[in-house]
């Protein structure tokens, strides 16, 4: 018998976020009824993390789901809702999230003007695309924006993926995105530096690499996703 609440997802972006977080909420029951994948490296992807979910159009995706998870480009966001608010493609009701940092649920407004739900939901983690960053997701913290009254749903969503949300207000956003750009920037410096080490007192290159390996862990379960992977939020 499947879980109560149980959703059909579309996934609208078959990066490395969009397809690693389509295959966590699958593991969780709920059904991903449809994945957007232009690429070639998408597509192989897609078939790899969700075999068996059709390959759709955008707008047949929307379409067919109750939440729609959109794991698209920062830059491309804005247009992409904007397009199928114009095609009347957003439903009542539904569920939209996003997986970007830069934005809350401003970005989303034309899915609230239709009567949809939005939600941002973004991994402050690196991902690589594969299946062990479904693992990782265990020591991943979530930035969740929503209205009160949807924020328990947007929490409860993170939660089954087995990560960790932490809410951060539409205000706060900006500076919640340069705070992790910010740390992100110090961490490559730091990495950089420690990978470069000469051995000295019997502190030789491994150890440095593993310090710079165990810095970069760290720094990505304090948030500062974005070194030597995708950024969250700008899967391809």
């Amino acid at each position: 018998m499947a879980k109560p609440g149980r959703l059909g997802v579309g996934i609208i972006g078959a990066g490395k976020v969009g397809a690693v977080l389509g295959a966590a909420l699958r593991a969780a029951e709920h059904a991903v009824v449809g994945v957007s994948a232009v690429s070639d490296a998408s597509r192989e992807r897609a078939e790899t993390l969700l075999p068996g979910v059709p390959i759709l159009e955008v707008q047949d995706i929307v379409e067919r789901a109750e939440l729609v998870l959109l794991a698209v480009p920062d830059d491309a966001l804005p247009g992409l809702v904007e397009g199928l608010a114009k095609l009347g493609a957003w439903q009542p009701g539904q569920l939209v999230a996003h997986t970007s940092g830069r934005f809350g649920v401003g970005v989303l407004h034309p899915v609230r003007a239709a009567g949809a739900v939005p939600l941002a939901l973004h991994p402050a983690m690196t991902f690589t695309g594969m299946s062990l960053d479904l693992t990782r997701l265990l020591d991943c913290t979530f930035g969740v924006t929503a209205d009160a009254a949807m924020l328990p749903i947007a929490q409860a969503l993170v939660v089954e993926m087995g990560a960790e949300p932490v809410a951060i207000a539409e205000a706060d956003r900006t500076l919640y995105h340069a705070a992790l750009a910010h740390g992100s920037n110090h961490l490559v410096t730091l990495v950089a530096q420690a990978s470069q080490a000469p051995a000295r007192g019997g502190c030789g290159i491994a150890r440095a690499h593993a310090g710079a390996a165990a810095a970069g862990h760290a720094g990505e379960r304090a948030g500062l996703g974005g070194v030597g992977a995708d950024r969250p939020g700008c899967p391809r």
